[in-house]
């Protein structure tokens, strides 16, 4: 085998990283989400804010699934790449939760 073949490729703990970097966003997501519908809420049950915490709820749990694939494919002997659109929607869901915490905000 040469050194840089894929099957002498020894990963070390890189995808213990990425699994434990994806457990921290999702984390930090469900606080955003929390806050967001906590803002939401506290202020008064107005149309624009239940709306907004629903968005919230529903880009969390998009999120939330993206996430969820990502660990369980790094938990493989040799994980895959992550695709685009897991990629774009996992971007896409912390944009608009963001965007729906400064909804929630103002």
């Amino acid at each position: 085998m040469t050194p840089g073949s894929a099957a002498a490729r020894d990963p070390g703990l890189q995808p213990e990283r990425t699994r434990l970097a994806w457990r921290r966003t999702t984390l930090t997501c469900t606080v955003a989400a929390v806050l967001a519908a906590r803002t939401a809420l506290h202020r008064g049950a107005s149309t624009a804010g239940v709306v907004a915490c629903a968005l919230s709820l529903l880009l969390w749990l998009g999120f939330l699934a993206v996430a969820h694939r990502r660990i369980t494919g790094l938990a493989a002997a040799r994980p895959r790449a992550l695709s685009a659109r897991a990629a774009t929607a996992a971007a896409l869901c912390t944009a608009a939760l963001a965007l729906c915490a400064l909804v929630a905000v103002f």
